[in-house]
């Protein structure tokens, strides 16, 4: 693997940390239930989305 093909993969899985991280910091202030757990849905999504990303490498 190239040194350019690693840097894509270390900002791939950067960004969906920051947007894990993102969600959850946003569903803790939030205070309607539905949307604190659709935020929260996004935020489990982004973890699994970095965990299979990170496993296939």
């Amino acid at each position: 693997m190239s040194t350019k093909e690693l840097s894509y993969i270390e900002d791939a899985l950067s960004q969906e940390q920051f947007l894990q991280q993102q969600c959850e910091k946003a569903a803790s202030s939030m205070t309607d239930p539905q949307l604190k757990q659709c935020v929260k849905q996004m935020a489990n999504k982004h973890q699994q989305i970095f965990s299979q990303f990170f496993d296939l490498v």
